[in-house]
């Protein structure tokens, strides 16, 4: 009788140990998401320094005394408007008597022209006349530039900086009397490493503040890229203009920048949902085969991280039901169920 009954024993816990062991797991909870389709751009940072847009010293070409100035310091000016006059009463002596002097010659050419059509004057005399009036008017031009070399003008549009000599002051080629700027646009310059010089394009949107300023973002574009590449920091200048039409940007500023490179649509997942083994990532792709929804293993290749999301160059197309949460514990190919938050995923697990 004890035999029997633990025969009867054992057999009942090898049934009921046999039926768990057949009874198929739940599946698995998991929170998904789909692969967007986004615009991204790649974010590249550097730090840069302000330039003028157009950027002269104002100096003279005649060494002569200052007469009279008309600016002073700070001031806006006009392109062609008068900043400095040189003394000039001999040019301005010689002016009016080679001026004379054309005007004498042109009269006797003009004496001799009509006497010539008559028949009375030879030929060779006009063309005295018409040397001596053309040499007469080379005079005059030669003094005339003589005398615009003693006027000193503004060479573009601008604002003037401090003022460096008096009236009355003797001055000689080369003596920088003030300097002139154009600041309606400001030149930014930064190096970028030479790895991302395919990244920058003409046109091309920057951003770019300055502690100076209180961090005030200025907005520009991309304007051009340096011919070469400087072979000790492996770094290319970059050069980028900025709107000025405050006139709060000064030449000489250090400016943080922020480039946005390669703008371009791509498929982005939550950053969570990228499993990494050895040098691969993957993600884990559900499937939906109409009676269950199963998790497949895929292979991706990811490219840039911005906000929490990456960009999948290869391996899944937009819209994909990628899993974000739970996908440490899912296994390839096994039976999942879609939870709406990662905590009822994880207390049903």
């Amino acid at each position: 009788m004890v035999m029997r009954a633990l025969c009867f024993t054992l057999f009942s816990i090898g049934f009921i140990t046999n039926s768990y062991s057949n009874t198929p797991a739940p599946p698995l909870g998991v929170v998904a998401e789909p692969a967007q389709l986004i615009e991204i751009s790649d974010q590249l940072e550097a730090l840069g320094t302000t330039k003028a847009n157009e950027d002269v010293a104002i100096t003279v070409s005649v060494a002569e005394l200052v007469k009279k100035i008309h600016f002073h310091s700070g001031q806006r000016v006009k392109k062609g408007q008068i900043l400095l006059e040189l003394e000039s009463r001999e040019e301005q002596a010689l002016y009016e008597e080679i001026k004379h002097t054309v005007d004498e010659a042109k009269s006797q050419l003009n004496r001799i022209r009509a006497v010539a059509k008559r028949g009375d004057a030879s030929q060779s005399l006009l063309d005295e006349k018409q040397r001596e009036y053309n040499v007469a008017q080379a005079r005059l031009s030669a003094i005339q530039s003589r005398l615009d070399d003693r006027i000193i003008r503004a060479p573009f549009s601008g604002r003037v900086g401090l003022r460096n000599v008096s009236p009355g002051a003797y001055v000689a080629p080369g003596d920088i009397i003030t300097t002139l700027i154009d600041d309606t646009k400001i030149k930014l310059d930064f190096s970028v490493p030479s790895i991302h010089i395919n990244a920058l394009q003409p046109k091309t949107k920057i951003k770019a503040q300055s502690k100076a300023l209180n961090g005030k973002h200025f907005e520009g574009i991309i304007d051009s890229i340096d011919n070469k590449v400087d072979p000790i920091s492996r770094s290319i200048t970059v050069r980028a203009i900025l709107d000025n039409p405050q006139y709060l940007l000064k030449p000489g500023l250090l400016m943080e920048i922020e480039i946005q490179a390669q703008s371009r649509k791509a498929v982005m997942v939550n950053e969570g949902a990228i499993v990494q083994l050895g040098y691969d990532s993957f993600v884990f792709e559900i499937k939906d085969n109409g009676t269950e929804k199963t998790a497949l293993k895929t292979k991706v290749i990811t490219g840039s991280r911005n906000d929490g999301k990456v960009e999948i160059t290869q391996g899944i197309q937009a819209g994909a039901q990628i899993i974000t949460h739970g996908n440490m514990k899912v296994q390839d190919g096994k039976p999942v169920r879609i939870m709406t938050s990662p905590t009822q995923s994880e207390a049903k697990e």
